[in-house]
């Protein structure tokens, strides 16, 4: 798992998860204002195809957190849990 972060203001965390077929992106947009109040945030779920490396959308959320849970599940449930996202979205 390789994780990095940008920016200041506007942090960007991108989590990638490897995979025997494919791995899974985690990208976590996180804004917040000078006193600490939350402005934005997005977290995006993406499938990495390993011959192009194109990013295709899975799911993306607003709620805070949201992509800790996305990382944890994918962690413990590996493609099954990618299954389960891609047949409710």
């Amino acid at each position: 798992m390789k994780t990095e972060a940008k920016g200041t203001s506007m942090q960007v965390t991108t989590t990638t998860i490897p995979g025997l077929t494919f791995s899974v992106q985690v990208e976590e947009v996180n804004h917040r204002d000078q006193f600490g109040g939350l402005i934005c945030y997005l977290a995006s779920l993406y499938r990495l195809d390993p011959k192009t490396s194109a990013r295709h959308l899975v799911r993306r959320s607003r709620i805070p957190g949201t992509a800790d849970d996305m990382k944890r599940e994918f962690q413990q449930g590996g493609i099954q849990a990618f299954r389960r996202l891609e047949a409710t979205a």
